[in-house]
């Protein structure tokens, strides 16, 4: 991807202005890498986690009727993994410690996940297509979204999900 350096260089410099901040990560919404500065950890696994975990995020959204996906925050005992929309087809996923200062880590997060998002649609737009079509419409930073469909009564099927990015 050719704004895979642009987006690494943002990602380290999101690391350098947050103290606490150990990693951060851009990947597709289908968890392949684009980006990653995360030292100790895997960026394949932790991209198809945040794959997953946007899923779950994708469908409680969606369920209880609060829009599309804007962002995602674990805490955990030694720190936080938070996820933010970034653009049409990416999420930026940070690390911190658990002495991160919260709203600073929203802000800033909010901030690259927007830029991050910027990038990585730019070099969709600019890439050929992979199967003849035409590239994907330029458009602005918007929430991932979903649509939710039932399956008939009478069946046991669960409910499906179809991701509308």
């Amino acid at each position: 991807m050719a704004a895979e350096a642009d987006v690494l260089d943002e990602l380290r410099r999101l690391r350098a202005r947050v103290p606490g901040l150990t990693g951060a990560l851009a990947a597709t919404v289908d968890g392949l890498v684009v980006a990653h500065d995360t030292p100790g950890l895997e960026p394949e696994t932790v991209a198809a986690l945040t794959a997953t975990a946007l899923g779950v995020a994708l469908r409680t959204t969606d369920l209880t009727g609060r829009g599309g996906f804007r962002e995602l925050l674990v805490r955990g005992t030694n720190g936080y993994v938070a996820t933010y929309a970034a653009g049409r087809t990416a999420v930026l996923t940070l690390f911190a410690q658990d002495r991160v200062n919260v709203g600073r880590l929203h802000l800033e997060g909010r901030r690259a996940g927007a830029r991050v998002g910027e990038l990585v649609d730019a070099g969709a737009t600019l890439a050929p297509p992979a199967t003849g079509g035409s590239p994907p419409p330029a458009a602005g930073p918007a929430p991932i979204r979903t649509r939710t469909t039932r399956a008939p009564r009478g069946t046991t099927a669960d409910a499906r999900t179809a991701t509308d990015i």
